[in-house]
Order: structure tokens, then C-alpha cells, then sequence
């Protein structure tokens, strides 16, 4: 079910960025927990224009060696996973790559919510939903 509001952050994921995530056993859960504590400020790197770089701690593992993802993000407004890489494959991101992030930043965080639930609606993005419960043990819908 569909539930985009105004008041509450909305996560999601594009198809590549899925594809990424089950390759490097991602769920969302995890993902959540990466928007919440940017929503909260720990941002990894702010790249500007709207683009973070978050790190996701491999399975038993600690978070330097693990995956990055770059995510196009508005507090309290909007997350959207693009793009995921294994830090041992790439060191960074390029230039080039970065401003291509930054352009489509613009452009995305920018829909209106009816813009956003018909790209949800023709499978380009995938929303990312809130955990059963949060860091208090309240259930969350």
C-alpha cells in the first residue's frame, strides 16, 4: 500500500539500486536505519546539491570496508538510494559521476508527492517503509 504524506520522511530505491542491495544483502530495514540517522544529521559525506554518501556495515563486519550508497536526500522530506558500490571494488565515486548525481538530485527532490507516487506506481522507484517498530519498541504503521 501506497502511503506517501507530507508530514513524514519518505524513503526509497531505484531498480538498479535494488539489484545492488540484494547482491550485497542489504534490506531495507538497514536502509531505513541509513535514512533515519541522516534525517537525525549523521551523514557520512555531504557531497552537495541534495547527494550523501552513507556507509552500510557489512554482515559481522564493521563499516569501513563495507558498501556505500549515495543517496539523493532532503531532511525530513525525502530519501532516494541510487547508487551502491563495495568500497573494496571502488574507492569513490567520479566527478562526472557526482554531478550527474547532483543534476538528477534536482530533479527528483523536486517532484510533488503525486509525481513521486506515479513513479512509484510505473516501478521506478520502490518505496523503502519504516521498521515494525522504532528505537522506543512503538509500533509504527
Amino acid at each position: 500500500m501506497l502511503r506517501l504524506a507530507h508530514d513524514r520522511l519518505a524513503a526509497y530505491k531505484t531498480k538498479p539500486f535494488t539489484r545492488f542491495a540484494r547482491r550485497a544483502r542489504i534490506s531495507d530495514p538497514e536502509l531505513w536505519e541509513v535514512v533515519r540517522k541522516a534525517n537525525a544529521g549523521i551523514i557520512d559525506a555531504d557531497l552537495g546539491g541534495g547527494v550523501i554518501k552513507q556507509r552500510i556495515a557489512r554482515l559481522g563486519e564493521g563499516k569501513s570496508g563495507g558498501s556505500r550508497c549515495i543517496v539523493l536526500f532532503r531532511q525530513r522530506s525525502r530519501a532516494v538510494f541510487v547508487h551502491g558500490f563495495e568500497k573494496k571494488d571502488v574507492g569513490n565515486i567520479k566527478a562526472n559521476e557526482l554531478e550527474a548525481f547532483r543534476e538528477l538530485a534536482s530533479v527528483v527532490l523536486g517532484y510533488s508527492n503525486d509525481e513521486i507516487a506515479q513513479r512509484v506506481a510505473d516501478g521506478a522507484l520502490i518505496e523503502i517503509l519504516p521498521h515494525e517498530e522504532d528505537t522506543n519498541g512503538r509500533k509504527i504503521s
